[in-house]
């Protein structure tokens, strides 16, 4: 079973290290390299199942997804005062992409997070009462 964590914990880490080299491009392997430390110590901290893991990196996928139109706005505004036509166009198609694809990871990961919640929830001690009764009791009424 630890095998399967470290395995998934990997995984994610590098889904997440690959998401954000892909939103900026241009940085350092060792800023990613970086970043990749840090979501590894996050997800180590706070994943206790598989489940929770992929649920931690989708998130920050999410968050990376919504992130890169932003940071594209930002580094075309700084590369000159007015963007041309072929810019606007690729700020529009990061837009839409970008918001898409934060709203699909974003959810998937609320889906995840209520997955692994709700077996929480769940537990043995719960399955062994009694299911409730569906029928009302009868009362025995005389008139």
């Amino acid at each position: 079973m630890f095998t399967m964590m470290l395995l998934n914990l990997l995984l994610g880490t590098l889904v997440v290290a690959v998401g954000f080299w892909l939103l900026w491009g241009t940085v350092s392997p060792v800023i990613v390299a970086g970043w990749a430390l840090a979501v590894g110590g996050l997800l180590w901290w706070r994943a206790r199942t598989i489940t929770q893991v992929w649920a931690w990196s989708t998130l920050v996928l999410g968050l990376e997804s919504f992130a890169w139109p932003l940071t594209l706005m930002i580094q075309l505004k700084a590369a000159s005062t007015t963007p041309s036509e072929d810019e606007m166009g690729t700020i529009l198609s990061a837009v839409v992409l970008g918001l898409f694809s934060s709203v699909f990871w974003i959810s998937f990961s609320y889906g995840l997070f209520k997955r692994a919640w709700g077996s929480a929830v769940d537990s043995p001690t719960n399955a062994l009462s009694p299911p409730p009764s569906v029928h009302p009791a009868k009362r025995n009424t005389t008139r």
